[in-house]
């Protein structure tokens, strides 16, 4: 009994040591004075900012740029409600955050890309880097500005060595992992034209569907946020040319015209959409869904039916970048948000995989050429590599 006990507490004692090396050092943070003489501000007019934990060795020359999430505002009100948060301003940015997954240091946690120029870019604008209104509202004093942020923050990094750059990702998680798919060109086009440019997208795949009212919530949400940050003119004109811009703000309506190589990482069930997109507050009056949506177990047979539905319409969203050689994808189906970021789901022992394949490895392999990878899991329950997000219920669900 007591060698049991000894053998389980060595365990958990080597657990807690490996997330402790995989926790990183924490980067200081970088603030791009210069961009305000060019309107390139946050929400509240305040700086942008980036963490830059600088390439070694062979990666000298190498460039990971990482773009955070945090959801979008659709008008003034919810705008305002970001302006004086991390979200808003650089001015409540903490100044040094620790790296880990795809932005960690260390070989064993990243080795393909633990020795190139890691940044993580800071996200305050509300809209994944879209917008710019020239005005600003005296009463508000609210900045629309985000596409001059993406062009100034990529200036300030080709100026400082981004330039000689050998190979160049852009990625993201979540409300950046969408800007990374907005954006995927535009980056291309501002890097030397010899540098081998890539875009890495991780739940940033938001779909266009009903909620289980009926309603068409999250396209009348994306098409708020469009017309609030005037972000019309930075959405890919050959989707605009063709459809209402709100609709260019979905990755299904645009993405197949990315002429830049990109991977797709997703959640079949990604938890944000599912809160958000399929179950919003607005649909689900009476709190049904609430438990559902803080652990797929509490889910009844017809919520997993509503998530079965909403998995073949996300497969059917995104079929169309399969079988496309520009194209790559790791579509794992686990209640999951953002899976690049954290260590526990880009690599470690017990990380998701498909075929036999974790993210970090197919990311890895893709991008060098070693394998092609465009790889959709079976449907839940079918994965038990699966890190399923259990929510806490006294936390705010941020729903939209």
């Amino acid at each position: 009994m007591a060698d049991a006990k000894l053998g389980q507490w060595l365990f958990l004692l080597a657990c807690a040591v490996t997330l402790l090396k995989a926790a990183g050092v924490p980067v200081e943070i970088t603030y791009v004075h210069s961009a305000i003489a060019k309107g390139a501000v946050c929400l509240d007019g305040s700086p942008p900012a980036y963490h830059h934990d600088k390439g070694f060795g062979s990666g000298i020359n190498n460039w990971l740029v990482h773009i955070e999430g945090g959801g979008w505002c659709n008008n003034v009100t919810t705008c305002l409600g970001r302006k004086n948060t991390r979200l808003g301003s650089s001015k409540q940015m903490l100044k040094a955050i620790a790296f880990s997954g795809i932005l960690s240091n260390r070989k064993m946690f990243n080795p393909d890309f633990y020795n190139w120029n890691r940044i993580k870019v800071r996200y305050c604008d509300g809209a994944s880097f879209t917008g710019d209104v020239a005005a600003v509202n005296p009463a508000t004093g609210l900045y629309f500005r985000g596409a001059r942020i993406f062009r100034a923050v990529i200036e300030d990094l080709l100026a400082k060595g981004m330039g000689n750059a050998q190979n160049a990702i852009l990625s993201g998680c979540s409300a950046g992992g969408l800007t990374s798919i907005l954006h995927c060109d535009n980056f291309h086009a501002l890097l030397p034209v010899g540098t081998n440019v890539k875009c890495v997208s991780d739940a940033g795949y938001f779909i266009n569907v009903k909620d289980v009212s009926g309603a068409q919530h999250i396209e009348e949400f994306f098409s708020q946020v469009v017309e609030t940050h005037g972000s019309a003119r930075n959405l890919p004109p050959s989707c605009t040319s063709k459809l209402r811009p709100g609709l260019c703000f979905f990755p299904q309506y645009m993405a197949s015209q990315i002429r830049t190589r990109i991977f797709f990482v997703n959640a079949a069930y990604d938890s944000w959409q599912i809160k958000n997109i399929l179950a919003p507050g607005v649909a689900d009056p009476h709190g049904t869904w609430h438990e559902c949506k803080l652990d797929i177990k509490n889910c009844s047979p017809t919520q997993l039916k509503a998530m079965q539905d909403f998995r073949v319409q996300f497969l059917s969203a995104i079929g169309g970048m399969t079988g496309c050689p520009l194209k790559g994808m790791f579509i794992d189906s686990c209640y999951a948000h953002c899976q690049t970021e954290l260590q526990e789901t880009w690599l470690m022992a017990d990380s998701p995989v498909l075929n036999k394949t974790t993210i970090a490895q197919a990311v890895g392999d893709w991008f060098y050429g070693r394998t092609p990878f465009q790889k959709i899991d079976c449907p839940y329950p079918c994965n038990p590599s699966c890190h399923n997000r259990v929510f806490d219920p006294n936390q705010h669900l941020l729903e939209q």
